[in-house]
């Protein structure tokens, strides 16, 4: 980090400085710092705006795991392995290291022959080639998202100050969660606002409230799920450590005297 306002010896508190709550979200301040600080940063809209845009970008790092890596393309890892045994014969002598012949891909309609050799190497080198483009594709989107909340950042054309993306009700079928395999909850875009069976906001809100949680808190995520079989309504939470949330699902017939919570867990990193 850059920016020379950290901790609690210099200036802290609205217009908030990027790094001190990049800090605060990374865990590197003190306990004392940190319970001093998230209070106030989850009473600011602007600073919760941040917090939350760097969890959706942990949670889409967290994704790039799962995501299919294209193979190279056999001319290119062919010269590759080439240039590779080049190096190593100049660097340490004796005579060139030969790649092992490549085979020409079978058509497309026959099965592919099993593969020898250099090829476990290669599935690791193309699958770090695609988590690289990943990453940077990841940390550009998180810039963009931290510029267009950041006080005194551009504002759009309208002259009011750009906000998180959201997505609208209906978009996406319910999500099926089970006690024993909950990390579907991460997945897919941040910033859904989709009520399902529960209609509107202010019946999601007043489910909080029935339950204990403070509804002026921003969910990262919220939309309809099956829990074990059940129709529910999934909202998402950062809790202040990276990569943990705390994952509620609440029934559809919750409301005042009725919380109607089918989960309430953390989940993600401990």
């Amino acid at each position: 980090m850059t920016d020379e306002s950290r901790g609690l010896g210099g200036t802290v508190g609205p217009p908030w400085s990027v790094d001190v709550l990049a800090d605060l979200h990374a865990g590197v301040l003190d306990e004392r710092e940190a319970a001093e600080l998230w209070p106030r940063v989850n009473a600011d809209a602007e600073a919760r705006a941040i917090i939350e845009a760097l969890e959706a970008t942990t949670a889409d790092l967290d994704a790039l795991g799962s995501a299919p890596v294209e193979p190279m393309p056999a001319e290119f890892a062919a010269r590759l392995d080439a240039a590779i045994a080049e190096e190593a014969q100049r660097a340490f002598g004796g005579p060139p290291q030969q790649a092992p012949p490549q085979q020409a891909p079978p058509p497309p309609d026959l099965p592919v022959a099993p593969v020898t050799d250099l090829a476990a190497a290669r599935r690791k080198r193309n699958k770090l080639l695609g988590w690289g483009t990943g990453l940077v594709a990841a940390a550009a989107a998180a810039v963009v998202a931290v510029a267009v909340i950041v006080p005194g950042g551009q504002s759009g054309s309208d002259g009011n100050m750009a906000q998180p993306p959201t997505s609208q009700p209906g978009g996406e079928p319910p999500l099926a969660l089970k006690k024993n395999d909950l990390g579907g909850a991460l997945g897919g875009p941040q910033g859904v606002r989709d009520f399902g069976p529960l209609g509107s906001e202010e019946k999601l809100d007043a489910c909080l409230s029935a339950n204990g949680i403070d509804p002026s808190l921003r969910p990262v995520k919220v939309r309809p799920v099956t829990y074990e079989g059940k129709p529910g309504v999934m909202v998402l939470f950062t809790t202040g450590k990276l990569a943990q949330f705390r994952l509620v699902v609440l029934s559809p017939t919750c409301g005042p005297g009725e919380p109607g919570k089918l989960l309430d867990e953390l989940i993600g990193a401990r």
